[in-house]
């Protein structure tokens, strides 16, 4: 396979590994307008297509090593990117004009993603490049790790900001979170308050696990550290098996599909019921 690999042929998301310094680690850029909304064509036909090219190369990768006995090889990890050429977006969230009356949205393209990443079978890091909003900042959480900008040079915000616009929560953002975020009190914070963190209030409280100052250029080697320094925990080939046992349970709920449900639709079921 040659890289850079762009996907869908005509766009939004590039693909750009980068096999030639580092061949265990690969990279995804996001691209969709300016701010990376996360749509189920970026989804379905770019990031998942993706993650497929990744681990089919990792495990072509870990198999050879496996067969050579080379201690060395099978080593991978896989870093997520907003959009290189600009400082400003991590993702700015999900498409919510379109993801409203979509039906399959969350059950068929959203949630299995987020399922895919949260077991993603070498380590994972996101490289938070500034605003990081609602589905974003689920993206964000699913990776193991998380790299930011400190908001020193632009400010950067992460947010789950559902609770401001009257858009209820799907199963799956509400087990992530409480797979991912011990403290109640932080929850609360996070999804009954909305509140907007700042890069070091959301490192302060565990969110993040760094702080970078800079542009995305610098957070994105910062992540490469983070890669370097992982990437030989896939060697054994049961990273990801752990994590299907740590969110066993969290991915079961991301799993469940239940009925579309809204402020309106329940305030009509209660309406019957009262």
């Amino acid at each position: 396979m040659s890289y850079p690999l762009s996907l869908p042929e005509e766009g939004p998301l590039t693909y750009s590994p980068s096999i030639t310094a580092k061949p265990s680690l690969w990279i995804i850029e996001l691209h969709n307008g300016v701010d990376n909304r996360l749509t189920d064509v970026l989804i379905d036909r770019g990031l998942k297509p993706a993650l497929d090219a990744v681990e089919r190369d990792w495990r072509e990768q870990w198999r050879t090593a496996q067969a050579s006995k080379d201690k060395s090889g099978g080593k991978g990890a896989l870093i997520i990117v907003g959009k290189k050429d600009q400082d400003k977006f991590f993702s700015n969230g999900l498409d919510f004009v379109n993801v409203v009356p979509n039906a399959n949205f969350f059950p068929v393209t959203f949630n299995p993603l987020l399922a895919r990443l949260l077991a993603f079978p070498i380590p994972t890091i996101a490289a938070i490049t500034g605003h990081c909003y609602a589905g974003g900042f689920m993206l964000s959480l699913v990776c193991d790790y998380r790299v930011m900008t400190d908001g020193s040079k632009r400010n950067a915000w992460l947010c789950m900001n559902e609770v401001h616009f009257g858009a209820v929560w799907p199963l799956s953002f509400a087990a992530i979170l409480r797979a991912k975020v011990g403290d109640h009190r932080l929850q609360r914070k996070i999804a009954l308050e909305g509140h907007r963190f700042t890069a070091k209030e959301a490192y302060d409280d565990g969110l993040l696990d760094h702080l970078v100052a800079g542009n995305t250029a610098d957070v994105l080697a910062k992540a490469e550290e983070v890669a370097d320094k992982f990437s030989g925990n896939a060697q054994s080939g049961v990273w990801g098996l752990i994590k299907m046992d740590i969110y066993r349970d969290t991915l079961a709920t991301i799993g469940q599909n239940l009925r579309i449900v809204n402020a309106a639709i329940e305030d009509a079921a209660a309406r019957s019921r009262l």
